[in-house]
């Protein structure tokens, strides 16, 4: 091996070396946290969607089955209806800025709300009828509502948590560095702002 080859291929080890060492040096100041949290954050994201869709499926059959003993009901009953509606079309046209356009945000959150209120009226309505009380296929749908619930609830809060550890880091130093330097497009995301005592709907004790 000559010489020369033999300096060409230090050099080039060397600038691998440096290359690695350079890379590892930026892993190390946070080069890919905004990614990595925005990540995060969607996922949390998907999560919510996720539990709100399973709220969102178990209303017709609980709706069928009120109106079968309490068919009188029909106001209380068509806002539950219209008010699933409105939140389904809600979802289905979710923008896809939808975690930083704040007025898409918004609306989104309004039209969850709307339906919590209206399954809140709709089991309040439910204690003046014993007989749906007692009802098996009642008892289980109040059951898979409650933990749905619970599950909204839970997601909300790895999903505020989330968006909470991301937007800092856009906002701080050196994320703010990083960004300005490889992210100009990252925008902070939105959150929920309603207290979710808000919008949950209320337990009812049988």
């Amino acid at each position: 091996m000559s010489g020369q080859t033999y300096t060409a291929r230090f050099r080039e080890a060397v600038g691998l070396v440096a290359v690695l060492f350079a890379a590892l040096s930026l892993a190390g100041c946070g080069v890919n946290n905004i990614p990595t949290y925005e990540e995060q954050a969607k996922a949390s994201w998907s999560e919510v969607l996720n539990q709100y869709q399973r709220r969102s499926d178990l209303i017709p059959n609980l709706v069928e089955t009120v109106k079968g003993f309490a068919e009188q009901e029909r106001k209380v009953l068509t806002e539950v209806v219209e008010a699933r509606a409105k939140a389904t079309q809600a979802q289905v046209k979710l923008p896809p800025d939808i975690l930083s356009n704040p007025e898409a945000f918004e609306q989104f959150q309004q039209a969850q709300s709307q339906l919590a209120g209206a399954l809140g009226r709709l089991l309040v309505v439910v204690e003046r009828y014993p007989d749906i009380k007692s009802n098996q296929n009642f008892l289980t749908l109040q059951a898979q509502l409650e933990g749905t619930e619970n599950r909204i609830s839970i997601a909300r809060r790895d999903y505020i948590q989330s968006v909470k550890i991301y937007n800092t880091e856009l906002r701080t130093i050196p994320g703010r560095w990083w960004r300005a330097l490889l992210y100009p497009d990252q925008e902070p995301m939105e959150t929920f702002t309603v207290a979710e005592d808000k919008t949950k709907t209320p337990q009812v004790k049988f």
